[in-house]
């Protein structure tokens, strides 16, 4: 029997109202293929939704996504969150 070793957690989430996820539905999918748990958040969701589901979910990696050119916005949103709901202060 070949048991394949789980290579780490990683969060795919897509903040914001971008709502095309086939690219992140490829990732994902290559990811799993190669070892890692994947938990996708599934389209439109707001940074604070994944922060909460990265820190539930304790996660290695958090890898995000977003088509509509928000991420200069929604990005930092998401690092913000992740940082308050760990305690830790953000610059």
């Amino acid at each position: 029997m070949d048991i394949q070793r789980c290579r780490g957690r990683v969060l795919i989430g897509k903040p914001g109202l971008d709502g095309h996820d086939r690219g992140t539905k490829i990732i994902a999918r290559s990811l799993r293929d190669d070892g890692f748990e994947v938990i996708y958040t599934g389209i439109r969701r707001a940074p604070e939704e994944i922060a909460l589901t990265a820190i539930q979910e304790d996660v290695d990696v958090v890898g995000l996504s977003v088509l509509s050119g928000a991420h200069n916005e929604l990005f930092p949103e998401v690092l913000n969150a992740l940082h308050q709901a760990k305690g830790v202060t953000y610059p």
